[in-house]
């Protein structure tokens, strides 16, 4: 006899997401659903939507249709302040150039998700400092992004995207911009210290060998996740 299993609870749930830019479609029914501590792979060519998927996950962007609760939150009903005290606290994001401010040194590029949220200047800087040499760039702390490696500065956001301890880390191609030896070094020490805080992870990759640090890949193509992507979390139907 076959037993049925009831669909597991998710820390993140995108259903049925429309989006388009004019008259450009970018999500046309994607869903994704991304569970505490689970590294999530999101694959497909140039163009398919999965960056657009991440940004309407992390309330980035609003979607045309469809719903993205956290938690049991509709980000979608949330005013802009909380939205962003959310992306700020709960959040944390690796983008593929990194993004960081060019005035601020390494060490207070980290330190400042935690100085917006109203930490002082001496704590918050002593936790990026731990950071940094948790992700082998205590070296560079006093030095600007433009004076540092692309490895190094890769290094330097995601002790960023990871100082607030965040629920769920979002990272959109964090390889893109490097060769393959830093690469492997960025998402060996990403999903370590994903794993050791229990953070989630959602990666937007079309690299099989990042794609292969996830526990479970979403395709998505022409704005459309597949069918049995959907089942395997149960948000088809």
């Amino acid at each position: 006899m076959t037993m049925t299993q009831s669909p597991p609870e998710y820390l993140l749930c995108g259903r049925d997401l429309h989006k388009s830019f004019g008259p450009t479609v970018a999500l046309a029914g994607a869903g994704l659903a991304l569970a505490a501590g689970e590294v999530v792979a999101v694959m497909g060519p140039s163009g398919s939507g999965k960056s657009t998927l991440l940004h309407c996950l992390a309330g980035i962007i609003q979607p045309d249709a469809g719903s993205v609760v956290y938690r049991g939150q509709t980000l979608s009903a949330l005013p802009d302040g909380p939205r962003s005290a959310l992306r700020r606290t709960e959040f944390g994001f690796v983008f593929q150039f990194g993004q960081l401010v060019p005035e601020l040194t390494c060490l207070e590029n980290v330190a400042l998700p935690l100085r917006l949220g109203g930490m002082s200047r001496r704590p918050a800087e002593q936790a990026a400092r731990d950071w940094l040499a948790r992700l082998e760039v205590a070296d560079v702390a006093g030095q600007r992004p433009g004076d540092v490696s692309g490895g190094q500065g890769q290094r330097v956001a995601v002790a960023r995207a990871l100082v607030t301890q965040p629920r769920v880390i979002f990272a959109d191609e964090p390889t893109g911009a490097l060769d393959s030896l830093n690469g492997e070094r960025v998402m060996t020490l990403l999903i370590d210290a994903a794993r050791q805080t229990h953070a989630a992870v959602l990666l937007v990759t079309h690299e099989p060998r990042v794609a292969a640090y996830s526990d479970r890949e979403v395709v998505v193509r022409d704005g459309k996740s597949r069918q049995w992507d959907l089942e395997q979390v149960g948000l088809s139907g």
